[in-house]
């Protein structure tokens, strides 16, 4: 057996991760009173980090408090206290893993029932055939309002560092605002941050530029990145290669691949092309690609779940295997594997024909793990996943409620 998994990975930065397995994000929608990490968050990472890993990724934490990929989602701007936040770095970095806060901007992907915001690079609205009328219908961002953006990303990684977090990965892939700068279907726009890939990637090189000169040197920038949108005429692995290298020069310590969006959810390993359908490590194919001209270390996320497979994946030249699911059921897995055992149980599949709807029954599985492992019970991974749905839905209903609240508040006093 490969001992390549257990071997410590030395970052750009100078930062050391301890081996090469991660707790990839998972949006875990539980932030507390105040859009705030509680309890539930710092219970929930205890466990991941007395579970072996050498990183732990956070679910993404939201730049602009009128923007939220859900409900529940933790905010970190310039007026959030920090106290909550120094509470979830000290409580993952019990074991001695290092933690990256995952930093976010749901762009076009929000909900139309959600207050606030809803932005894009242009007015085109999310298309999930009859379910489409769930997103709300974006307007095309403005200057002003794609600088503001920016400087939020700083602002949120800053204060990440403040906080005594190790990093943060800025999340550009699954068709949140940065991966719809950077399709091409999506990106429509005439001006400086449309039409070629440079200018798509305008906004994200921005960001990891700002974001590197408001933290210092030692502190970890990542970016998480599809392979592919996998839909035809989208962001593709040609396009992947050059953005990698466009992130090398403003210092990138990794790129986490990964891919799809709601449209198309290969993440859950559903695309709506059918191009991935592989039931374990989704995008190696892709991965195998880009490892042999990348400068930067990859990371590789999605479907893996055994050490043959982790050990297969980091063969192809990536550097770090990323888990998200199979770390919600087993969250001491990779202290398993270095003892020779593997998982005893595994997620429950969903085989619904409807994928947008296969997809939130697959993300409410997952968080229904989540919140069992933050109470202290044991994960159910056979819960059937319309239960996982309804119980989830009813949450979020809960969740709206008060994020409406807290944002009226929060707007009044702004």
């Amino acid at each position: 057996m490969s001992s390549e998994l257990f071997s410590p990975l030395t970052l750009r930065s100078g930062q050391v991760l301890k081996n090469r397995i991660a707790k990839a994000a998972m949006e875990e929608n539980m932030a507390g009173d105040g859009q705030l990490p509680d309890w539930q968050l710092l219970s929930l990472y205890k466990h991941w980090a007395s579970g072996g890993t050498g990183l732990l990724i956070t679910g993404n934490v939201m730049v602009h408090a009128e923007a939220l990929t859900g409900p529940a989602g933790v905010v970190l701007d310039e007026n959030a206290p920090l106290e909550p936040f120094v509470d979830w770095a000290k409580a993952a970095k019990a074991g001695g893993a290092a933690i990256w806060m995952q930093i976010n901007h749901p762009g076009r992907q929000v909900a139309s029932d959600m207050p606030g915001v809803v932005w894009g690079p242009t007015d085109i609205g999310v298309s999930l055939g009859k379910h489409s009328s769930r997103f709300g219908r974006p307007t095309a961002m403005t200057p002003q309002q794609i600088n503001d953006t920016v400087t939020r990303y700083a602002v949120t990684a800053r204060r990440a560092e403040e906080a005594g977090f190790d990093g943060v990965e800025i999340h550009a892939a699954h068709g949140y605002l940065l991966s719809q700068f950077l399709s091409p279907l999506v990106n429509k726009r005439t001006d400086q941050w449309g039409g070629s890939l440079e200018n798509r990637a305008r906004m994200l090189l921005d960001i990891v530029r700002a974001v590197r000169a408001a933290v210092s040197p030692s502190f970890a920038v990542a970016v998480k990145l599809n392979s592919a949108d996998f839909q035809r005429g989208g962001f593709d692995a040609d396009d992947a290669r050059e953005v990698i290298e466009m992130l090398e020069p403003p210092g990138v310590d990794l790129v986490e691949l990964s891919g799809g969006s709601y449209e198309s959810p290969a993440m859950t390993g559903r695309s709506a092309d059918d191009r991935t359908q592989a039931r374990e490590a989704y995008f190696l194919d892709l991965a195998k690609d880009l490892v042999r001209t990348s400068p930067i270390p990859l990371m590789l996320t999605g479907g893996i779940t055994r050490r043959a497979t982790a050990d297969k994946v980091l063969d192809s030249g990536v550097a770090v295997i990323g888990m998200g699911t199979a770390l919600a059921v087993t969250p001491d897995l990779p202290a398993r594997w270095r003892q020779g055992r593997e998982a005893d149980r595994t997620m429950r599949p969903v085989t619904w024909s409807d994928k947008a709807l296969a997809s939130a029954a697959s993300l409410a599985q997952v968080r229904h793990q989540l919140r069992r492992l933050a109470r202290g019970s044991s994960p159910q991974p056979g819960t059937h996943p319309a239960i996982a749905l309804i119980s989830e839905r009813r949450k979020q209903r809960v969740a709206l409620r008060n994020y409406r609240s807290w944002l009226s508040k929060y707007q009044a006093s702004a």
